[in-house]
């Protein structure tokens, strides 16, 4: 449930963030300030995304496969052939 609602309130705020870049596009080029402005909602929205993807992949296969070592490939490995 907890889950859900925090999916909800990122989706929220991934929208919130668009209309912002929308308003903000506008300005772009008249100052450095609207500038620097843009480009850091534009990074806030990224990373919103990128937790709001995390959320939807999080199930029991990723957590495992987060706790298993992953087998490192060697350089002899390929000359095996």
């Amino acid at each position: 449930m907890k889950n859900k609602k925090n999916k909800k309130d990122l989706k929220d705020a991934i929208k919130e963030k668009g209309l912002q870049l929308e308003k903000l596009e506008a300005h772009v080029d008249k100052s450095t300030v609207c500038s620097d402005l843009y480009n850091k909602v534009v990074l806030e929205k990224a990373i919103m995304n990128k937790e709001l993807q995390d959320l939807e992949n999080d199930n029991f296969i990723s957590r495992v496969k987060q706790l298993m070592p992953k087998k490192k490939t060697l350089i002899c490995d390929y000359f095996k052939r």
